[in-house]
């Protein structure tokens, strides 16, 4: 054999050695351009880290991933089109179609990512200022654009893979009365969940309760199918939100006020004390730095009690925080008790006055030891 005879061996592999070293470049250049962007994009950063607007920060950070996902997608259909064009295997005949999907994919993720992180920064920076967010609001908004988003991304992939989306559209409308039979609890929380937004009887953080049900804690998160409230015993407590419209739901988290009310009782024998007393307390409560004297505030006499002469105490606090309330409270309580101890006066407790006839007398016993007339037990 002659050396034209392997001729046609050495065109075959100078063939596909051609579009191989062309599928090459290309994974090269896809490697070269995403290490390019990495470190433009650090350079960019650390510039951008001077300034003091969020949003090109929040860009940036989001941009990373599904931009070099971006590169990598393009860069791999470009070479699958040139091994498609060199081999005509049909699987890379839907190159273009997937390209295409996975562009929509990209696109998807980096808005989605940039909600979440826009959603966050815009709270801390709030925070940080000094200045009231309603974090369940912005939650909200945040869950809204990131779900349009998503079906937005969805309709349009679809539709760059060949799917008509007025058909889909229609079957959606048709089929939206079945779904809406099957799925009538889930649609039910979800409208919950949008009435939560709305009317915003509650935000995260808040401690709520309910005298209708046995729920109590603080609200730890608020989703469109159900709410976490963690318990004061640290057990998540999770509620649908369709709960939340049959119910009564309150807020301590929002009163104004804590009240004191309380009845405290004095003995019989410092009646004619009750009244310095009573006017007493009510001179310390209303010069007290922790009562609030524009509200309702109220000590009485109130009743002749089994084994004591009762007043009342009725009056609010200034703070609302129930670890600093208790402190207050504390605090009033010792000043009464050391107001009517001032007085000469002590605070009742149950007793009982038994009476005994004179001419009552056990048997066995003398004149002399005939019982007293009284004798308190």
């Amino acid at each position: 054999m002659n050396f034209a005879d392997y001729l046609p061996n050495f065109d075959f592999l100078n063939r596909n050695l051609s579009w191989i070293i062309q599928v090459f470049v290309v994974v090269f250049f896809v490697l070269l351009i995403n290490a390019i962007q990495r470190r433009a994009l650090e350079r960019l950063q650390k510039k951008l880290l001077k300034t003091a607007n969020i949003w090109d920060d929040a860009i940036l950070d989001v941009v990373r991933k599904p931009l070099s996902l971006l590169i990598w997608i393009v860069g791999i259909a470009f070479a699958a089109e040139i091994v498609h064009k060199e081999t005509g295997a049909p699987i890379f005949a839907a190159v273009t179609a997937v390209r295409d999907m996975g562009m929509v994919v990209v696109v998807t993720w980096f808005l989605v990512r940039l909600v979440r992180t826009l959603e966050t920064r815009f709270i801390d920076r709030k925070q940080a200022e000094g200045k009231k967010v309603d974090p369940t609001t912005v939650d909200a908004v945040g869950k809204l654009l990131r779900a349009s988003v998503i079906i937005t991304g969805i309709l349009v992939g679809l539709q760059s893979m060949g799917f008509s989306i007025s058909g889909i559209l229609a079957f959606g409308g048709i089929g939206g009365i079945a779904v809406g039979f099957a799925a009538k609890d889930l649609l039910a929380n979800f409208f919950g969940g949008l009435t939560i937004y709305m009317d915003r009887p509650f935000s995260k953080g808040d401690w709520v309760r309910s005298p209708d049900r046995n729920i109590e804690g603080t609200v730890e998160a608020i989703g469109w199918r159900l709410t976490r409230i963690r318990t004061f015993d640290k057990r998540p407590l999770y509620v649908p939100n369709s709960t939340f419209t049959t119910i009564v739901v309150e807020n301590p988290s929002r009163m104004t006020h804590r009240r004191i009310y309380e009845t405290i009782g004095v003995r019989y024998d410092d009646a004619d004390k009750v009244n310095e007393i009573v006017t007493a307390i009510k001179d310390m409560l209303k010069g007290h730095e922790q009562i609030d004297t524009t509200q309702t505030l109220i000590v009485n006499f109130n009743a002749f009690g089994a084994s004591s002469l009762d007043f009342f105490v009725y009056t609010f606090t200034k703070i609302t925080n129930w670890i600093r309330y208790h402190e207050v409270k504390h605090d009033v309580m010792l000043r009464i008790y050391d107001i009517i101890t001032r007085h000469g006066a002590d605070v009742a407790f149950p007793t009982r006055t038994l009476h005994v006839p004179e001419a009552l007398q056990f048997a066995g016993m003398n004149e002399s030891q005939t019982p007293a007339l009284s004798s308190k037990v």
